[in-house]
């Protein structure tokens, strides 16, 4: 998009580019998403950032109205494979907070300096800028969601001082904490009496872009749900799904509800919805990438409008496209996890949950461990494809996480003995988020590329393909 279109975008509040770009008005100090509802200013007093952390660092603060820090991320990180949408994955995913721009470079095979200058020339933020503007909206979640003391969320949100987490919220909300915490629904003295703590949970709602169908994605979760590490209970339309998380700091437990009036029609003026979740922590530290996780289990990030439409024009996806607009291709919330039980089946990943994964200190009703880590599999079970695939996990031959080159993981894929190509193309769909992955078989149309993973799912939501 030129500058222009984009002005256009935001002279008709179309929440489909929410995300995808921010606008800022310097007569005001303030930017925006492009659907907020304020009176749209003159074009000459308009700039654009690709993303919320240039903004900031242009001096700008966040909208009140529109909250822009709590749009849905760029769908473009989910599709790019290069070493810009890589690196957006793993700061989204906490890499900078825990590992610094050094671990950053390091995992994406570059140096930080090489780092820096690509995402500062293409996104007019460097990765600290980037990882800066995240740690202030989880501060504000948590400020406004949560009682807990402010010293604590200072730390919680991945700030190294209180000093520098009161100076961020100043420079992004034009507010101390104390004032940012009024602002929630009932004021101050509705979060100062809030519970909400690692043991009862931090709720959070996980917003989406445009139209979602939940019903396909909970239809999924279901079948394949592995009995002590997650659940679905209640009846389609108003169930929840559960699961246990390993995280960087600690474990975390998580539900997530398919609750009927969370999403919109995805017209412009309603431009999406969210999905209500509620947090367990046992490390408040790891709630951005809990969250982050949930995003790319759900596929939240996703344009739906881009999806639909290439395969909308498709004489056989047509129908089902208009049957189920904004029908999502989940991911994963540990990106290890769905590569063994890619190979091994449910029943399979049942027995080795039993067997070898960490019991939780308290369980939750049916939630009791952990999913068994593939360092631990690869010493108890070193035979066979299952043995090669954990070990070739373990050491690193074969990356999954957020960062990882798609193409290259492949390549390391198809060197495991025994691995077919048919389960390599669900770890590409399921681990690393690949919206254009395609098993062996009959030929898929070129016209449905690049969404050849969402195809698939429409497919199998119709009941013309089978779920493994």
């Amino acid at each position: 998009m030129d500058e222009d279109s984009r002005y256009e975008a935001v002279r008709s509040r179309d929440g489909r580019f929410d995300g995808a770009f921010f606008f800022a008005v310097g007569t005001t100090g303030i930017y925006c998403r492009p659907s907020c509802p304020a009176v749209t200013p003159k074009r000459r007093n308009v700039r654009f950032f690709a993303t919320a952390a240039a903004a900031q660092g242009a001096g700008f603060r966040a909208c009140r109205r529109c909250r822009p820090d709590a749009v849905p991320g760029s769908a473009e990180w989910n599709v790019r494979a290069d070493v810009v949408g890589r690196a957006m994955r793993l700061i989204a995913d906490g890499v900078v907070d825990r590992e610094g721009v050094a671990g950053l470079a390091a995992r994406l095979g570059y140096s930080a300096r090489q780092v820096q200058r690509q995402l500062t020339g293409e996104l007019g933020a460097g990765p600290v800028a980037l990882a800066r503007a995240q740690r202030a909206h989880t501060a504000r979640v948590l400020l406004q969601t949560t009682g807990l003391p402010i010293t604590e969320i200072a730390f919680a949100a991945g700030f190294a001082s209180v000093r520098q987490f009161n100076d961020t919220v100043r420079a992004v909300y034009a507010m101390t904490p104390t004032a940012l915490r009024a602002t929630a629904p009932g004021g101050g003295r509705a979060a100062a009496r809030r519970t909400a703590t690692p043991a009862a949970g931090i709720p959070v709602r996980l917003a989406h872009r445009g139209p979602y169908q939940p019903r396909p994605v909970f239809d999924l979760l279901e079948h394949e749900a592995v009995p002590g590490v997650e659940d679905v209970t209640g009846a389609p339309g108003a169930r929840t799904y559960r699961r246990t998380l390993r995280l960087p700091y600690g474990i975390g437990v998580t539900a997530v509800d398919e609750r009927p009036g969370t999403t919109r029609t995805g017209s412009a003026a309603h431009p999406g919805g969210w999905l209500d979740a509620r947090i367990h922590l046992t490390d408040l530290r790891d709630l951005t990438t809990a969250v982050q996780r949930l995003r790319r289990l759900f596929d939240l990030d996703a344009d739906p409008y881009a999806v639909d439409e290439r395969l909308g024009a498709d004489a056989r996806l047509a129908p089902l496209v208009a049957a189920r607009p904004g029908l999502r291709s989940p991911g994963t919330a540990d990106p290890e996890e769905p590569a063994v039980r890619a190979l091994v089946g449910r029943e399979e990943a049942a027995r080795l949950v039993q067997r070898y994964g960490k019991r939780l200190d308290a369980p939750c009703d049916g939630l009791t461990h952990l999913f068994p880590e593939p360092a631990v599999l690869a010493e108890a079970e070193p035979g066979g494809t299952l043995g090669a695939l954990t070990a070739a996990l373990a050491d690193g031959t074969v990356r999954l996480d957020p960062g990882a080159d798609r193409d290259d993981t492949a390549d390391a894929l198809r060197a495991v003995p025994g691995l077919d190509a048919r389960t390599i193309a669900e770890i590409r769909t399921r681990a690393l988020g690949d919206p254009d992955a395609a098993p062996p078989g009959p030929e898929l149309p070129g016209s449905w590329r690049p969404w050849r993973s969402y195809a698939l799912n429409h497919l199998r939501a119709a009941g013309e393909l089978e779920y493994r």
